[in-house]
């Protein structure tokens, strides 16, 4: 009994480490998904359809949702969410109001990269 009172208690401890790892990542992933968001003249094109930015926000929070604990870090997110179909294996692409196409997952990267560069330097 002593040494699970003691086990529970160096688990307690540890928990607090845990979550201050999973915070920043969290942040990190709200960033990207916010993003992708915000891009309000993008259209976003998955599996030959096209959406707009809101519909690409929700799809990836979906994503995320069902991917569970295979996704720790913003790098998973991009890997398991964001970077294609999981059913018809198609890279999921953004079409800027310019023309120009990039695939989303090099589009979160810059971002995520821009998201470490802000954490570096605020304001």
């Amino acid at each position: 009994m002593r040494l699970m009172f003691c086990l529970f208690v160096a688990l307690e401890s540890l928990a607090p480490c845990a979550l201050a790892q999973q915070r920043p990542e969290q942040a990190q992933i709200e960033y990207l998904i916010e993003s992708v968001g915000a891009l309000h003249d993008a259209t976003f094109v998955r599996n030959g359809s096209e959406y707009d930015s809101r519909q690409a926000a929700e799809h990836l929070r979906l994503k995320l949702h069902n991917a569970g604990n295979r996704v720790r870090t913003a790098e998973d997110f991009i890997v398991y969410c964001a970077t294609g179909s999981s059913l018809s294996g198609e890279k999921y692409r953004i079409r800027f109001a310019d023309g120009r196409i990039v695939e989303t997952a090099e589009f979160l990267r810059s971002r995520l990269a821009g998201f470490a560069a802000l954490q570096r330097h605020p304001g």
